[in-house]
C-alpha cells in the first residue's frame, strides 16, 4: 500500500526509510561527518606508523626540554620549568598528532581518489575536510588534556590562572594546524612526500614559537619576528593560561594574530587544496 512505509536500520543505527533508501541520521551535516570520522578514526588505528608518530612522539619530546629548560635563565623572565615545558609539550601535540597526521590523510584520500568519490554524493566539501580531521583533532585533544595532568603531577605546575586563554590557545592551534594540513596536502605529490613537506612549518614551530624555547629569553628582534609565526600565537595564549602573566594587550594581539592566521589558511585551503591526484 502507498500509505504504508517500513523502516530498517541504517549503517550508523539509525532508521532509514525504505520507500527512499535514505537514513536519516545520516542525512544531516553532523551525521554524514560522524560517519567519515569513524571511518577515519578505524583507517588510523591500522597505520601502525602513523598512530607512532601521532600518539607517542608528543608524549616522549617534552622529556628532551627538560634538561634544556636546566640551562635557561627562566627565573628571570619570570617562568617555572614547568610552566616552559607543558605549552611547549601541548604545542608538540598539535604539530605531530593534527598537523603532520592530517598532511598524510589528506594526500593518502586524495591518491587513492576517496576525495573523489566522496565528493560525488551528498557531502559537502566542508564536511569532508571537517570529518576526516575530527580523529586527529580529538586525538591532540585528548592528549593535551592527559599532558597538562602528567605535568601538573609531576612537575608541580599550578592549575591554569587564566583558564580561557589556555582554552582559546589550544582551540586556535587545533582548528590552524588542521588548516595548514589542508594546505600542505595541496603541495604535496605523493604519501611518501607527505612528512618531507610537513617538515618545514614543524621544525620553525619548535624552534621560534615558544616550543623549545620561551619568546621571553630571546633577543627583543627576533622575539618579535617569532610572535608573527603560525603556532606562536597559541602557544602564547597557553602559556599566559597557566602564568596569568599575559598583559591585555599582548593577549590581544595573540588573538587577532592567531585568528589572521586561521583565515588566511582558511583562504588558502579554498585556494590550493587538490581533491584529486596530482599529475
Amino acid at each position: 500500500m502507498s500509505g504504508t512505509v517500513s523502516t530498517t536500520k541504517g549503517p550508523t543505527g539509525g532508521t532509514a526509510e525504505a520507500g527512499s533508501g535514505r537514513n536519516t541520521a545520516a542525512s544531516t551535516p553532523m551525521g554524514r561527518m560522524r560517519s567519515l570520522a569513524r571511518a577515519e578514526l578505524t583507517l588510523l588505528g591500522r597505520s601502525r606508523g602513523m598512530l607512532f608518530a601521532a600518539l607517542f612522539v608528543p608524549l616522549v619530546l617534552p622529556l628532551s626540554l627538560y634538561s634544556a629548560a636546566g640551562e635557561m635563565n627562566l627565573d628571570e623572565v619570570g617562568l617555572s620549568i614547568g610552566a616552559m615545558i607543558l605549552p611547549g609539550a601541548i604545542g608538540f601535540s598539535l604539530l605531530f598528532a593534527v598537523y603532520s597526521a592530517l598532511v598524510g590523510v589528506f594526500v593518502t584520500r586524495r591518491e587513492e581518489l576517496v576525495l573523489k568519490r566522496l565528493r560525488t554524493g551528498e557531502l559537502r566539501d566542508a564536511e569532508i575536510l571537517c570529518g576526516a580531521s575530527l580523529p586527529s583533532v580529538a586525538t591532540g585533544l585528548v592528549q593535551s588534556l592527559v599532558l597538562a595532568v602528567g605535568c601538573g603531577l609531576l612537575l608541580d605546575v599550578a592549575a591554569p590562572q587564566a583558564v580561557h586563554l589556555s582554552v582559546l590557545g589550544l582551540l586556535l592551534g587545533l582548528v590552524l594546524c588542521a588548516a595548514l594540513a589542508a594546505v600542505t596536502s595541496g603541495f604535496t605529490r605523493t604519501t611518501e612526500s607527505a612528512q618531507v613537506t610537513a617538515m618545514p612549518v614543524v621544525m620553525v614551530s619548535m624552534l621560534g614559537s615558544g616550543m623549545a624555547v620561551p619568546l621571553e629569553v630571546l633577543p627583543d628582534r627576533l622575539a618579535s619576528f617569532c610572535e608573527l609565526l603560525p603556532l606562536t600565537p597559541a602557544v602564547t595564549l597557553l602559556r599566559g593560561g597557566f602564568t596569568g602573566n599575559l598583559s591585555v594587550s599582548e593577549t590581544l594581539f595573540a588573538v587577532v594574530t592567531g585568528v589572521a592566521w586561521v583565515l588566511l589558511a582558511v583562504f588558502a585551503v579554498r585556494r590550493w587544496f587538490r581533491w584529486e591526484p596530482r599529475r
